[in-house]
C-alpha cells in the first residue's frame, strides 16, 4: 500500500483492507487467548504493525488520525504508536484513551511515549489528573506511565504516595500498581518496604507485589526474605 497518498475515506479502506490482507490466523488465536478485547482482532504480529506506523508517520498525518475508526485491534495499536513518534501527535492522546479496551495496547502506548523525557512535569501533572477509578484502563495508562518514566529521585515519593492511595477491585490497575511496586524495589528498598509494613495497600496488591518481588532476579534474596512477612493472609 502506498501510504503517502492523502488520507480520505476511501484511502482509509484501502487500509483496512490491507491489514486484513495481512492477517496471520495462527498469531490471531495466540494472541485473543492473552489479550481479552471487544475490538474485531486481525492478527497481526507487533514488529510489523511497527513498520506499518512509521510508514505513516511520513505523510498526511493530521487526516489519518481524523480516519480512524477504532474497530479493529491492530487498528488502535497503529494509532498509539503513530501518536508516540511525535510530540505534536499528544493532541490526540484523548481520543486514543477513550478507545484503548485492553492492557496490551496500554502497555505500547506507555513504553513508546518517550517525548514524555522532554517536559517530565508537564506531562506528570497530564496524566496524575487522568486517574479515575471508574475508568480501568485511563487509570492503568497513567500508572504505566509512572512506572516507565518516574521511577527516579525527582518523582518516587509522588509516585509512591499516588499508587499506594489507590484502592480498587479492577484487576489491570491492581496489576499495574503491582509492577510499578516491585519495579521501584530495585533502586528504592526502604520505600516500598516501608509501604509494604504498613499493610495498607488492598490484599490483592499487597500480595501480588511480594509475589513479583520474589520472582525477580534483580532484587537480592534478603529484601525477598524481609518482605515476605508482610504477605496479609487473612
Amino acid at each position: 500500500m502506498d501510504f503517502n497518498k492523502k488520507w480520505n475515506k476511501k484511502t482509509y479502506e484501502e487500509y483496512i483492507n490491507y491489514l486484513k490482507s495481512l492477517e496471520d490466523i495462527k498469531y490471531k488465536k495466540f494472541n485473543s487467548g492473552i489479550v481479552k478485547t471487544k475490538l474485531n482482532m486481525i492478527g497481526i504480529k507487533i514488529p510489523i504493525l511497527r513498520k506499518i506506523s512509521k510508514k505513516i508517520i511520513k505523510g498526511d498525518i493530521d487526516n489519518y488520525f481524523k480516519f480512524n475508526n477504532f474497530k479493529y485491534y491492530e487498528e488502535v495499536i497503529i494509532y498509539a504508536l503513530v501518536l508516540s513518534y511525535s510530540e505534536k501527535n499528544f493532541k490526540y492522546i484523548n481520543i486514543l484513551i477513550d478507545n484503548i479496551d485492553n492492557w496490551a495496547v496500554c502497555d505500547i502506548l506507555c513504553s513508546s511515549l518517550k517525548f514524555i523525557n522532554n517536559n517530565k512535569r508537564f506531562y506528570f501533572n497530564y496524566f496524575k489528573k487522568l486517574i479515575d477509578l471508574k475508568k480501568e484502563y485511563q487509570t492503568r495508562i497513567s500508572i504505566v506511565v509512572m512506572l516507565n518514566y518516574y521511577l527516579c529521585d525527582e518523582y518516587i515519593d509522588d509516585v509512591l504516595n499516588i499508587v499506594s492511595s489507590i484502592d480498587t477491585e479492577y484487576y489491570y490497575i491492581n496489576m499495574a500498581i503491582s509492577w510499578l511496586l516491585c519495579t521501584a524495589t530495585y533502586k528504592y528498598k526502604t520505600k516500598v518496604i516501608n509501604i509494604l509494613s504498613t499493610k495498607k495497600l488492598n490484599k490483592f496488591v499487597q500480595n501480588q507485589t511480594i509475589s513479583k518481588i520474589q520472582d525477580s532476579y534483580r532484587i537480592e534474596k534478603q529484601i525477598k526474605e524481609k518482605v515476605k512477612l508482610y504477605r496479609i493472609t487473612n
